[in-house]
């Protein structure tokens, strides 16, 4: 028998908190800094995810879980960098529910380029950088079209490139 609704916003939240543990990431949406390790214990999060919300909801949007949640959802997709295939079929999943209004297209701008990098693709949104400890912020992969990047940004409600950047500066 399925979960009340309201329980699988907390299950959600709490498998987010141990991915996030996991990774060593906090809530932010700076890159990932994640282990093989921590990956795998992410990783068995990740399965009941997909089994118990993606297989009988489909993406847990917003009118499902509630903000919060939805958002917990997004970060368990966005850190499960070993498993593709969930990545995969979570960005089809919430790219249904942003097309409904019922997820942030924020959280799909990041998924997506998360998806398009572990592909060896040009990211969409210029999201996903890494930190190299001698030349400082560097993208994971190439922006498609740059010159409108700052517009699909805005489309998914982002601040724009430059703005992240010094963000990402900031941080470290």
């Amino acid at each position: 028998m399925p979960r009340p609704l309201a329980s699988l916003a907390v299950v959600i939240t709490a498998v987010a908190a141990t991915a996030l543990t996991a990774c060593g990431d906090d809530a932010s949406r700076a890159p990932a800094r994640q282990t093989a390790d921590s990956a795998s214990t992410a990783g068995t999060a990740d399965e009941d995810l997909r089994r118990e919300l993606l297989d009988e909801h489909g993406w847990p949007g917003w009118d499902l879980v509630g903000r919060k949640a939805s958002t917990a959802a997004w970060v368990v997709a966005q850190h499960a960098d070993l498993d593709l295939a969930l990545q995969r079929r979570a960005l089809t999943l919430l790219e249904t529910a942003v097309a409904a209004e019922d997820a942030s297209p924020g959280d799909l701008a990041y998924l997506t380029d998360r998806v398009l990098v572990a592909e060896g693709d040009p990211r969409e949104y210029g999201t996903q950088w890494e930190l190299d400890p001698r030349d400082g912020w560097r993208p994971r992969t190439p922006i498609a079209d740059r010159s409108s990047v700052d517009e699909r940004r805005a489309d998914a409600g982002l601040d724009p490139l430059r703005v992240y950047l010094k963000e990402l500066e900031a941080a470290g």
